[in-house]
């Protein structure tokens, strides 16, 4: 699951959303899509989309999505980390008409060291992120699974007073 929030500030994020939508649309993103849309104009036509969100509603996305993408305000791409999770960060640009200044990308730029930000400025490397952040849970997974089977194989023999050895 994706899940795309872009806040509750006043002015448009087309930009993304288009995107995301676009990325659906054409196949790119296999997952399922939430876009909390904001006041944005756009109408997403292939992934499920709120305007506003509650604060619970937008706390279980978080917590079931594999993937956040958050425009750059700091509450809000700072709560997901909250939960453990590393969001994509694309942050609201003036000259796209989506804020009244760029202290989204100035605050980001600021932060990107401290954090361990995936920030996207040009829109257009938004697939190549989804498709890195999927490439590495899958890693972990692998990683995890192994995990997990060494430590059952190890509880088993505990258990049976037999040792397992592995073929190398």
């Amino acid at each position: 699951m994706i899940f795309v929030t872009v806040g509750t500030h006043e002015q448009q994020f087309n930009r993304l959303i288009k995107e995301v939508d676009r990325l659906k649309g054409e196949g790119f993103i296999q997952d399922e899509v939430f876009i909390q849309t904001g006041y944005s104009s756009y109408i997403p036509q292939y992934c499920e989309w709120e305007k506003i969100i509650s604060y619970e509603k937008m706390n279980k996305l978080i917590e079931g999505s594999d993937v956040i993408i958050t425009h750059g305000g700091p509450a809000t791409f700072m709560g997901v980390f909250a939960k453990g999770k590393t969001p994509i960060v694309v942050p609201r640009q003036k000259k796209f008409g989506e804020h009244v200044n760029d202290h989204q990308m100035e605050f980001v730029e600021k932060v990107l060291n401290i954090y361990n930000l995936t920030v996207i400025t040009n829109i257009s490397d938004l697939m190549a992120c989804i498709s890195k952040i999927n490439e590495q849970q899958r890693t972990d997974l692998k990683t995890n699974n192994n995990l997990f089977m060494e430590n059952f194989i190890d509880m088993i023999d505990d258990l049976m007073g037999t040792s397992y050895v592995k073929d190398e």
